[in-house]
């Protein structure tokens, strides 16, 4: 296993497993789900790089970039048992060598038109647009693996990957790859904030992934949203939104077409997402 700091290091890296690799693009203050996307990555039988970078344009809340937890030496032990070749630990000044306003990207319908984390999280979809970006103009993988967990952020990407296309990039654009979220034995997915739970809202926090199983069961959209929010209430837990998506757009359900029931609630002083499948009952 290899830490990398900068892009040069980067391209240095790739000239010597052939130039061909995959990556998987993280935040760091890993867990077992990540692991799952770096194990699909390393299946994939390209060498795989793991991005380890805390991104500030992201955040629209200061107080939250300042505790997002930053834990590179268990995050580097964790990529290589998982089969990882290389970790990419930049700086902000290596990610964004032009200063943070650079750089920005022309966002896709899913980042803006919804009314859902754009809504909630104002200029996030951009920060992510702007770092994923620029990670994949650096790494210049094949295959990139993100998570289902997000998946409004999965939608978001393939989106500015699709556009990018006919763009000066379109060489530096990868396949994306959408792994499962990974979830604790009693439904919770796996995140980084889940540790910030105190013990009475880690048991409040199980009401999120009932509310996605009882969503099924329902023959409408409608009625599905009003399932889930009947099995928050049941916590005390009122959502951001607890609605149900066509899966691509992240706008109305069309028919026949894939759906997507999505939960954004704050339990306790913690923000937390999920989302599952969804068809009419």
């Amino acid at each position: 296993m290899i830490v990398l700091k900068t892009s040069e290091d980067v391209s240095a890296w790739r000239g010597k497993v052939g130039g061909s690799c995959a990556l998987v693009p993280t935040m760091g203050a890993l867990h077992a789900g990540h692991a799952s996307l770096v194990s699909q990555a390393v299946a994939t039988g390209l060498p795989t790089i793991v991005s380890v970078f805390v991104n500030p344009t992201q955040f629209n809340d200061p107080a939250d970039l300042a505790r997002y937890p930053r834990t590179l030496e268990t995050d580097v032990a964790l990529c290589a048992e998982a089969g990882a070749r290389a970790v990419w630990a930049p700086g902000v000044e290596d990610v964004y060598p032009r200063g943070l306003e650079a750089g920005a990207v022309v966002l896709p319908e899913a980042a803006v038109r919804p009314g859902l984390e754009d809504a909630h999280r104002p200029g996030h979809f951009a920060g992510v647009c702007q770092v994923v970006r620029r990670l994949f103009e650096v790494v210049r993988a094949r295959v990139a693996v993100f998570g289902e967990k997000d998946w409004q952020q999965l939608a978001v990407i393939r989106g500015m990957v699709r556009a990018e296309r006919g763009g000066a990039l379109a060489g530096a654009m990868p396949t994306i790859v959408a792994g499962p979220t990974v979830r604790e034995a009693d439904g919770l997915a796996m995140s980084s904030r889940n540790r910030f739970l105190t013990a009475e809202d880690r048991v409040r926090a199980r009401a999120i992934s009932r509310a996605l199983r009882a969503s099924v069961y329902a023959g409408t959209p409608a009625e599905a949203e009003t399932a889930m929010r009947e099995v928050l209430a049941e916590e005390s837990i009122d959502p951001e939104y607890a609605v149900v998506r066509d899966a691509d757009t992240l706008g109305a359900v069309r028919p026949g077409g894939a759906a997507r029931a999505l939960i954004a609630a704050r339990v306790g002083s913690v923000r937390l997402i999920d989302n599952a499948e969804w068809s009419a009952g």
